[in-house]
């Protein structure tokens, strides 16, 4: 298939979830915001949670890749995005990237967790080297479940709890291929998604580096692959449009993937200040390219998240950020976290 072909058929295929919001309508774009941080310092992590909301991102979910995989400092960062989602009653969900083992430990310890996370691969072997397979992945879904912390139901009547990310790549860099090509490998890992009806799955498409997808060429049509794919397969799916620095590839590639992914129905796209990771230590899209998708596409955030927007004085009734001044209610109400002496 083409280019054009993965994009028209793509963009006819509608996946839509819910937990505080809808993800997945036509005509809109969502956006993780990734308030990612190198120490987990909760006031580098609230200044990039602030900064991302006031350009409008965060609806498919304020997630963070913590440092980090101790029990209570885990904790520590649960706590912290859900005061912000509470204190500015943000019809938004939350996520922290930690391994599914240690989610299932901190539900039980009373953590207010949202979605659970974990990166899944398109065989049995490659999920067996990321410690987990499918029962464990039930288990941590039945748990979230039980917390009953979602506020919109699905076309099933219920919440999606699960969040997945998948890549190609991943399969071969653990030789459990069986000699199966990668993107065979990876819609595979779709398969897998799907089982567990998640609210959000996406690849990162560039993330795993030159040695599986070499350069910037490569990268977009790997990136149109995934989503043709995953979209098919009836999976809610975004992208994270990213390379690694020692990738033959630039920004100006990135431009051209996510444009064309949100050409053809993408759910969502990263959302990072400055498009630069600075904990993972790689490129990837930021606030303002969110807001040039929308504005060239006329596509609109999450139908709730958007109301919220307007409601906060962050987005006009055009769907255009507004300026922001010292003045502005979040800026006078700031998390106690931004607000703590060093």
């Amino acid at each position: 298939m083409r280019n054009q072909d993965l994009i028209l058929v793509a963009k006819k295929c509608h996946v839509i979830t819910a937990f505080r919001n809808t993800i997945g309508l036509p005509g809109h774009l969502s956006v993780r915001l990734q308030p990612n941080h190198p120490t987990d310092d909760p006031r580098g992590i609230a200044a990039s949670m602030l900064d991302g909301l006031l350009y409008g991102s965060g609806d498919a979910v304020i997630g963070i890749n913590p440092a980090t995989d101790s029990i209570p400092a885990l904790m520590d960062l649960y706590y912290l995005v859900d005061e912000v989602i509470n204190q500015y009653e943000i019809p938004t969900q939350s996520c922290i990237l930690t391994h599914v083992t240690n989610q299932i430990q901190l539900i039980e310890k009373g953590a207010p967790l949202d979605l659970v996370f974990q990166s899944i691969a398109g065989t049995e072997k490659a999920n067996k080297s990321f410690g987990i397979d499918l029962a464990m992945l039930r288990e941590a879904q039945s748990a979230a479940l039980s917390l009953n912390r979602g506020t919109v139901k699905n076309e099933s009547g219920g919440n999606n709890v699960m969040y997945f990310e998948t890549g190609q790549g991943s399969v071969l860099s653990a030789n459990a291929n069986f000699g199966v090509d990668q993107q065979t490998c990876e819609a595979r890992a779709y398969a897998i998604a799907r089982h567990l009806s998640p609210l959000l799955t996406n690849t990162v498409v560039g993330f795993i580096g030159p040695e599986y997808l070499y350069d910037g060429k490569q990268i977009i049509r790997a990136g149109l692959e995934d989503h043709f794919c995953g979209k098919l397969l009836g999976v809610p799916l975004g992208c994270d449009v990213c390379y690694t620095n020692h990738a033959e590839a630039d920004q100006d590639d990135m431009d051209t993937l996510m444009t064309l992914l949100a050409t053809a129905g993408l759910t969502f796209i990263m959302g990072i200040p400055g498009a630069d990771d600075i904990m993972l230590n790689y490129q990837t899209t930021s606030f303002h390219d969110a807001l040039y998708l929308r504005k060239v596409l006329g596509l609109k955030p999450a139908p709730e998240f958007e109301q919220w927007l307007k409601k906060m004085q962050i987005m006009d009734e055009h769907g255009v950020v507004r300026a922001v001044t010292g003045q502005h209610h979040m800026l006078q109400n700031m998390p106690k976290h931004l607000l703590v002496a060093k």
